[in-house]
């Protein structure tokens, strides 16, 4: 089996700066994230592998689609020596997520990072969190919110037009699906080494859909201190 190299304890040294979140334009309406996150278009995720320095690195760049475990299972097989895997994405299928995240667990010492300037929002923090080590550098994004199954409005107004009886239905298979989706996030938690307040403190406390009061906010960008605390990434050694 081939054994990655140890990364150097410089790499570490980027968390020892005060924020995740570099000097920059803030978003009003998501107040602790920056205006115009850097998390790539690409309408798929992306793998790239290149070299920097004596290491190789893997860029995971778009957004989580459900062929993503497929792709990075071959990527990684096809570069056994990858160091490290860089995340920017905006998000996607939360399944493929913990599966990606699953995939990048079983393949001992690899890394996970999220470099400055890169924002990693929604399905990506489970991909990320795959990761032993992870790795945030200053101005580096870790962006979270509560999962939904009724983000696409439009279904929710169809189903109120059919009446009753689809709106029921559409409710109980929405809640069905997040009660499984919930356990799914739960158990992963535990298998990453993250600790399960990180669901009830921060994330599910997050709404993912605008509502109609007040609080407009649908992200939430961690703070280092909150990064450490809840075991998202690690402290300098």
């Amino acid at each position: 089996m081939f054994l990655r190299p140890e990364l150097p304890k410089l790499v570490f040294a980027a968390l020892a700066v005060g924020s995740l979140t570099a000097a920059t334009e803030m978003d009003p309406i998501n107040p602790t994230c920056p205006l115009n996150p850097n998390w790539s278009t690409n309408p798929t995720m992306k793998l790239t592998v290149e070299k920097h320095g004596t290491m190789k690195v893997m860029l995971a760049e778009g957004r989580v689609d459900s062929g993503l475990p497929d792709r990075l299972t071959a990527a990684l097989k096809a570069n056994p020596d990858v160091s490290e895997i860089w995340l920017r994405s905006p998000g996607g299928d939360a399944r493929a997520g913990n599966a990606a995240g699953r995939i990048i667990r079983s393949n001992p010492g690899l890394a996970t990072r999220i470099p400055s300037g890169w924002a990693c929002f929604s399905a990506c923090n489970f991909v990320f969190m795959g990761g032993a080590p992870r790795l945030i550098e200053p101005g580096g994004e870790f962006i979270v919110h509560m999962f939904t199954s009724t983000g696409d409005r439009s279904l929710i107004d169809e189903s109120v037009a059919m009446g009753t009886d689809a709106t029921t239905e559409l409710i109980g298979d929405v809640e069905q699906d997040s009660a499984l989706l919930a356990s799914e996030d739960n158990d992963f938690l535990i298998k990453m080494g993250v600790s399960r307040k990180l669901l009830t403190d921060i994330m599910y406390r997050q709404k993912a859909v605008k509502g109609s009061g007040p609080d407009k906010s649908t992200r939430r960008c961690l703070t280092l201190d909150e990064a450490l605390k809840y075991g998202v990434t690690y402290a300098v050694e």
